[in-house]
């Protein structure tokens, strides 16, 4: 698995409590879910299939 990238995030506290909360309801960490929905937003606007990584899973292959 590649090495992931740490940076700092500076994020509004109520929609901390957003996240974290929504995280315990799938069963993730805040920045398993953080990364989940940035993830999502780059499928839907069509811009994570533009750089396909080989070892990651949840780029769709074609």
């Amino acid at each position: 698995m590649a090495k992931k990238k740490n940076f700092p995030l500076r994020i509004d506290p109520a929609l901390y409590e957003v996240i974290e909360q929504w995280a315990q309801d799938e069963f993730r960490s805040v920045n398993a879910h953080i990364e989940f929905l940035l993830r999502e937003a780059a499928k839907q606007a069509g811009r994570l299939n533009k750089r396909k990584r080989k070892n990651d899973p949840d780029v769709e292959r074609s």
